[in-house]
């Protein structure tokens, strides 16, 4: 079948690299547009696009592709439209073009919204899944195609479990076309009053609160990992946590209390206490805990105060 691929990040070109070893022809390539990255402003282009250009496929990179794409998409006379973490809203008469389907990172209804792989750890769960579905306009509650399941593991963080996800959904791409393909797929509806909806990570919700349980917070670390990264306030400068672990806590101590010892870097939680295992200190960069505390300290102080 004629396939026009949509997508922008690592986790899109697992898919799309899946596709290319398939029968189905890509025929054109949708992403975001080059955006401008670090202090020089150089403009660095999605990976999509590089790994298309490798392959000689056209690529299109719309600002606001329900504006501007409309008649370049007819035009492609593709069979499918095959999204995954494109990162912009399909208009209606964009979906009527041709059978739209997407690979999303979650057992629908469950986890629709911006960030379903990342709430699943956030969450604490023990599985997640791939999700195949036909689109629908209003966001992830189309018919289901295919499902998969995918266990996550207790280190598993975002950065890790989209790789993983990102390889399942490419298998289950071609598998969901070759159906399609055959006339053999089937479209089940979603049950909309299960459905839970997440919404986008933003760095203003990246501060742990040592109010919380230590477990709770490890769990955010996890999910926030590598982006937005986690971070505390330790007089007035940002660290930012990238791995921790649960501890038991004198409980004598208050939630927010910070103390090294014997090169381990502790915070007392609501329950339990954090063991902070690879951080970033201002102006540095990311280091194993007892690295850094070679020849540093952290004053027995209280950091919520």
């Amino acid at each position: 079948m004629r396939v026009v691929f949509f997508g922008t990040g690592e986790f899109s070109c697992q898919c799309l690299e899946a596709l290319l070893s398939s029968h189905h022809k890509v025929v054109a390539v949708v992403c975001q547009p080059d955006k401008e990255a670090g202090r020089g402003k150089k403009l660095l282009s999605p990976p999509v696009k590089l790994l298309a250009r490798e392959h000689g496929i056209e690529v299109f990179q719309f600002e606001k592709v329900r504006r501007d794409g409309v008649e370049d998409l007819k035009a492609l006379n593709a069979d499918v439209f095959a999204v995954a973490a494109y990162g912009q809203i399909l208009s209606q008469e964009i979906l009527d073009i041709a059978l739209p389907i997407n690979v999303h990172g979650s057992l629908l209804p469950k986890y629709r919204g911006a960030s379903p792989i990342q709430t699943a750890i956030l969450n604490g769960d023990k599985e997640t899944g791939i999700t195949i579905m036909k689109m629908a306009y209003e966001v992830d509650s189309g018919d289901i195609i295919l499902q998969e399941k995918i266990a996550i593991e207790e280190n598993d963080t975002s950065q890790s479990l989209f790789r993983k996800m990102g390889a399942l959904g490419g298998g289950l791409l071609v598998k969901a076309l070759d159906l399609i393909e055959e006339k053999k797929a089937t479209f089940t509806p979603q049950d909309h009053t299960k459905a839970t909806f997440t919404k986008m990570l933003k760095k203003e919700d990246a501060l742990l609160d040592f109010n919380k349980k230590a477990s709770t917070l490890v769990n955010q670390i996890r999910a926030f990992n590598p982006n937005p990264v986690c971070y505390f306030l330790y007089k007035g400068e940002k660290y930012k946590v990238y791995f921790a672990k649960v501890v038991e806590a004198d409980e004598s101590l208050r939630p927010g209390d910070i103390f090294d010892t014997d090169r381990r870097l502790l915070i007392k939680c609501g329950e339990g206490a954090l063991e902070i295992e690879e951080l970033q200190a201002p102006s540095s960069k990311r280091l194993m805990i007892r690295d850094y505390l070679n020849g540093r300290t952290f004053e027995h102080i209280n950091i919520l105060q």
